[in-house]
């Protein structure tokens, strides 16, 4: 600061100086509404107006820094909403505002209110991810809470259509606009939650402002939204629009029709993922069907083999292939034995006729019989081998012991009964006699 010329005389830069700190020390933050005026754009992006009204006005500069996160287009004329230092500009003398932030001045209250609002409720813990309810894998019946003459409403209901025409869709009416819109809203959220009908909810509306989506940032629609008891999508606005509905819902959606698109599959894939586990559950059946009819095949061979008569057949086969080999062995043999005495008599006859050809037939005649005497006894040795192999087995057989009067008892899946704690009460067996079966139920058990 220059030094006075003289104890009691200011300069007008000392005198500016020191009025300006007053200011900003008295002065902090403040918040002021008023038209826009002389509004200036230079070319160093700074933004330069008055801010006045029916008595006064005072001047203001935006400084680029700020003036680029602007979400409007400032012009004379527009009322807005401000928020600076009041400070003088100390070259001129001139009273100033140096602000932070420019907004229009409905949209502006509304946004302070907004963002209050949304501090509240978070701090709260409303807007947790981990109190977020995950959609139900199928969704069967939907509410749709929105204007029935909305744009959103026709996109919903064209989008489920199109993807998956089974669902069931009720359009729940109520305004999404207006003073009473928030408590009309918040009223059928709740009536739909209790009713049990639906298996999700949809709040649906079109674009628009803020002030034009202000029914969705009540605070006790966000407060109903969070303590319903069926799952809610919010689907309010532009992509770009948020809104405590959307932070307060188990699932926001960019717009009505992403969250119709969301909440059903697309029919194709669903016939794709339909005709996928049909076949899989084709091929399961028939791997199952498969192994139980090897199973069931090898059972009934175990069965076959263990069956006395089966046994007794295998053993008759055998026996007699073994004899009708012999018979081939020895009736060979013979043959064999006849050609080489044939051919031995043939040869005496061509260099010794006489007694030697005479000797020779007899020993052929006392030789032939021989072989056909083989063939007998071992038929009959095999014949009493056999004999004796089937009383081995008829001993044993239990369908003798059945034909002398007793009975082979079993329950339905073949297992015998040997002892009264084989069965109970109620078991429905079988009782094979000689010349048949009888089917028995057991009244009563006594073992002793």
């Amino acid at each position: 600061m220059p030094a006075p010329a003289s104890d009691n005389v200011l300069s007008p830069s000392q005198l500016n100086a020191l009025a300006r700190s007053l200011l900003e020390d008295a002065f902090p933050l403040v918040l002021v509404e008023g038209e826009i005026g002389n509004l200036a754009r230079p070319a160093s992006g700074h933004i330069y107006l008055t801010l006045k009204d029916a008595r006064a006005q005072v001047r203001c500069a935006l400084f680029k820094p700020k003036s680029q996160w602007l979400r409007f287009q400032p012009r004379d004329g527009m009322r807005v909403l401000v928020r600076g230092r009041l400070t003088l500009y100390e070259a001129r003398g001139d009273y100033q505002l140096i602000l932070d932030s420019l907004e229009e001045a409905g949209e502006g209250a509304l946004r302070r209110a907004f963002e209050e609002l949304k501090a509240k409720l978070q701090a709260e813990g409303l807007f947790d991810a981990g109190r977020k309810r995950p959609l139900p894998a199928w969704v069967r019946r939907l509410g749709v809470l929105t204007s029935p003459s909305g744009a959103a409403v026709r996109d919903v209901l064209s989008v489920l259509a199109r993807r998956f025409p089974l669902l069931d869709v009720e359009v729940l009416p109520v305004p999404v606009q207006g003073d009473a819109a928030a408590a009309q809203i918040t009223a059928m959220l709740r009536r739909a939650g209790a009713s049990d009908r639906y298996d999700a909810l949809l709040l649906a509306r079109g674009g628009g402002s803020l002030e034009d989506l202000w029914a969705f940032n009540d605070e006790a629609l966000a407060r109903a939204i969070a303590a319903s008891p069926v799952p809610v999508v919010s689907a309010v606005g532009h992509e770009t629009d948020f809104t405590l509905a959307d932070f307060a819902a188990d699932l926001r959606a960019p717009t009505p029709s992403v969250a119709a698109e969301l909440l059903v599959p697309e029919r194709g894939d669903l016939r794709t993922r339909l005709r996928d586990q049909h076949r899989r559950l084709q091929a399961q059946h028939l791997r199952r069907l498969r192994d139980a009819m090897q199973r069931t095949d090898r059972a009934a061979l175990r069965l076959n083999a263990l069956r006395p008569q089966a046994r007794l057949q295998q053993l008759r086969t055998r026996q007699l292939a073994a004899m009708q080999r012999l018979e081939h062995a020895l009736r060979a043999r013979r043959d064999a034995r006849i050609a080489r005495l044939r051919h031995a008599e043939a040869v005496l006859r061509a260099m010794q006729p006489g007694r030697r050809l005479a000797a020779l037939r007899d020993r052929l005649a006392t030789l032939q019989p021989r072989p056909q005497a083989a063939v007998v006894r071992q038929l009959q040795r095999n014949a009493l081998r056999l004999r004796g192999l089937a009383r081995s087995l008829e001993a044993v057989n239990p369908l003798a012991t059945v034909a002398r009067g007793y009975a082979i008892v079993q329950h339905d899946d073949g297992r015998v009964v040997r002892s009264v704690g084989d069965a109970k009460v109620g078991d429905h067996l079988e009782a094979r006699l000689a010349d048949g079966a009888l089917q028995v139920r057991v009244e009563n058990s006594d073992a002793s």
